[in-house]
């Protein structure tokens, strides 16, 4: 399967589709604890059912840290990203890469019938592309080699 041919479903059907959130109410410090414990970049922020923004560690540093705020004071909902750029299920990795790469963002929200169905990180579109190019690879090489008829 190519690089073109991997959509998200398939990346979350193999890396799962874990979601991990915090609501918009919460502490900045909360959030950053939550994502050190989920050895996470990134949390959806939720209010109940609905995706209200994402806060990740880069919003922290850009937002909180470099503005001399207090993490233990500042709430989710003053420094997360809204609206969050979202792709449904059958989006392909080039375009999640070229969505991401427009928006200057690393985590992308895949979103099925209405709800978060997971997560998406940057590194997790590398690696796909990184794996199909492999598999383009050793395929040449077999054709080349006479594996393949012509």
């Amino acid at each position: 399967m190519t690089a073109v041919t991997v959509t998200a479903a398939h990346l979350l059907e193999q890396k799962g589709r874990a979601i991990f959130s915090i609501s918009p109410e919460a502490s900045v410090y909360d959030a950053i604890a939550e994502m050190a414990a989920r050895r996470v970049g990134a949390l959806l922020v939720m209010e109940g059912d609905r995706l209200e923004g994402i806060i990740s560690e880069r919003d922290y540093t850009r937002k909180v840290i470099l503005h001399g705020r207090a993490s233990r004071e500042t709430l989710v909902k003053e420094i997360m990203a809204s609206p969050v750029v979202t792709v449904p299920p059958n989006t392909s990795v080039p375009d999640c890469m070229a969505l991401m790469t427009a928006h200057h963002i690393r985590h992308l929200p895949v979103m099925e019938n209405g709800a978060p169905a997971g997560v998406l990180s940057i590194g997790d579109l590398v690696k796909a592309m990184v794996a199909a190019q492999a598999e383009t690879i050793s395929l040449l090489q077999g054709y080349i080699a006479g594996a393949y008829p012509a």
